[in-house]
């Protein structure tokens, strides 16, 4: 993925620009008027004569600086009465806060008005499996934090077997998904269906009750560990989850049967839970998901900070001045769907940076398997 540079903070405009305005915040979860809205991209405020890259980046947040001198980006319901909070509207450092979104702007269109093939969703578009398996590959290698959302289409489009080999691969750092998708996962485990359906895709006789059967045999265990533990669930991508010791988060709706013992029902506990993941991602996939995708997209940064010294990702942005920042790099995020909508959706939320894969995710993730592996084998080959 591309590497940025830093702004210019030497040259004016910057070098004059003054530095940014603090107010208290008035009340537990209440933002002074003014406040600064955060994007995903890379964002510096000027603090004491220095600029300054905030902790944990993300969009819909605002930037507070906190009691040991260090910033942060963060949610307002989280800022607490008399926390010091940017206040300005301006991105180009008049208020001492710049965003560098040139960093992540694209060549511009240089051939004339009229183009086909121009929109950045379409199933008509060529699919590169090879730069995906390519980026997964690195990021294995470099120990690096993927983070993988999934819908429960992912299950009865038969993608449970090969979800299942990234988990045991080592491509996964985080599964994020909500109480259908395991439920769904552990039925097909159980009983072999999903909502149902045998794996042929036809209705099986009494298949409509079978997952709140397979429910209820995981909250008889106590947890789906448990339940793996017990040999209740004995394969798929749960099983494969809680062997590898690899996280989970599971999140609750009102439509949810059961739930799962796992499955976190308060709206912004869920939030909690995986935003601890969304700020350690080094890349995301996401996949059949539209709520949990948009929802993951506004947590996560457009980039990945690095230590320069070792090229691993570091979530410490301090710095005496640029060339001790880390270095900065797209976050490269994948959103697979079978509609142009929900990737367009994504994007148009302002996870600008996602690539758009219009297909079913059993196609996705069983040709995206076998590029993988064929990447491996080259490189073993090559070594």
């Amino acid at each position: 993925m591309p590497t940025f540079r830093h702004p210019p903070f030497d040259a004016p405009p910057l070098r004059g620009a003054p530095d940014a305005r603090f107010v208290p915040a008035p009340a537990d979860g209440v933002l002074p008027e003014g406040f600064f809205p955060t994007t995903n991209l890379p964002t510096y405020v000027r603090v004491d004569g220095a600029w300054r890259l905030p902790r944990e980046p993300r969009m819909d947040a605002v930037l507070v600086l906190d009691a040991g001198g260090e910033l942060w980006a963060r949610e307002g319901r989280r800022v607490r009465a008399g926390e010091r909070v940017v206040v300005g509207s301006a991105e180009d450092g008049a208020d001492g806060v710049f965003v560098h979104a040139r960093a992540f702007l694209g060549d511009e269109a240089a051939h004339g008005e009229f183009q086909f093939m121009t929109s950045e969703v379409s199933r008509e578009k060529p699919i590169d499996y090879g730069v995906m398996a390519r980026l997964l590959v690195d990021e294995r290698a470099r120990g690096g934090y993927p983070v993988w959302v999934a819908g429960p289409a992912l299950v009865h489009s038969r993608a449970r077997a090969d979800m299942t080999w990234f988990v045991r691969n080592g491509f996964v750092g985080a599964f994020l998904a909500g109480n259908a998708v395991a439920v769904h996962d552990i039925e097909a485990s159980i009983f072999g269906t999903t909502l149902g359906m045998t794996g042929t895709g036809q209705a099986s006789a009494g298949g409509h009750g079978l997952h709140v059967r397979a429910i209820n045999r995981v909250r008889a265990a106590g947890s789906i560990a448990d339940a793996v533990r017990d040999g209740t669930i004995r394969d798929g991508i749960m099983h494969a989850l809680v062997e590898m010791g690899i996280p989970f988060v599971l999140c609750g709706s009102i439509r949810d049967d059961g739930p799962l013992p796992d499955v976190v029902t308060d709206a912004l506990a869920a939030q909690d839970a995986m935003r601890a993941h969304t700020t350690r991602a080094t890349m995301a996939v996401l996949v059949a998901t539209a709520l949990h995708a948009i929802a993951t997209g506004n947590m996560l940064p457009a980039f990945v900070m690095e230590d320069r010294a070792t090229g691993r990702p570091t979530a410490h942005p301090r710095g005496a001045g640029p060339d001790e920042w880390p270095s900065l790099r797209e976050l490269p995020t994948i959103c697979v769907d079978s509609s142009e909508f929900v990737v367009s959706k994504l994007k148009d939320r302002g996870t600008h940076q996602a690539f758009g894969v219009v297909t079913n995710a059993q196609d996705f993730l069983h040709i995206l398997r076998l590029y993988v592996e064929r990447e491996i084998e080259s490189r073993g080959a090559a070594a």
